[in-house]
């Protein structure tokens, strides 16, 4: 295809799709090389179709009147990445915690771990770091206790406070007995032994 052609292709095909999806070249290379569609994609950025989120990625934006460009948050993006590249991730530290409702701060570093590529991606004023893992760190069955586990594990087994302890264990009566007895063996022993007070 010539490049007019790919740019008009590619942007049939934005029509088709939900205002805020995040897009990837790779979502368009059934219609040009990775070169023209990038050139395609930048075509489409200056005409104010597309928001460039950082390399490689982009937002075909959803407006509201009150708020203008709705952007994503910095799990949507991370989930976006994760299933481009057929990797599996989970949130850590204050992003767990914060996915917990047992923390209000949204971080402008996020982490999470994966089995797919290292890396970060810098996104505005926030990055989002990949952090390779062992795949057992990714193998819990339940949302809530595989969150559990994060959140625990970036507070310490000593710092831990009360209430927000008395938190977790009423959020985690939510879950599964049977996730969180799968997901207890897969943390460390003081973790366990908070996960398994609960699915008595």
């Amino acid at each position: 295809m010539t490049r007019p052609v790919v740019t008009n292709t590619v942007i049939e095909e934005l029509k088709k799709l939900q205002k805020g999806s995040i897009l990837f070249v790779d979502d368009f290379l059934d219609f040009g090389n990775p070169e023209s569609v990038k050139k395609a994609l930048f075509r489409m950025e200056q005409k104010g179709l597309l928001i460039r989120l950082a390399h490689g990625i982009y937002l075909y934006p959803k407006t509201d009147k009150t708020l203008g460009v709705l952007s994503p948050s910095a799990e949507e993006m991370a989930m976006a990445i994760a299933k481009r590249d057929k990797a599996r991730i989970i949130p850590t530290g204050v992003q767990a915690l914060n996915k917990l409702g047992l923390s209000t701060q949204i971080p402008l570093k996020v982490v999470f771990l994966t089995d797919g590529a290292a890396r970060s991606i810098k996104i505005g004023k926030r990055t989002i770091t990949f952090k390779k893992t062992s795949p057992k760190s990714l193998l819990a069955k339940g949302e809530i206790s595989g969150l559990a586990i994060q959140a625990l594990k970036s507070i310490g087994e000593h710092k831990i406070e009360k209430e927000i302890l008395t938190r977790l264990l009423n959020i985690l009566k939510k879950e599964k007995k049977e996730n969180i007895v799968h997901d207890a063996k897969l943390a460390p022993a003081w973790i366990n032994k908070i996960l398994m007070s609960t699915a008595k």
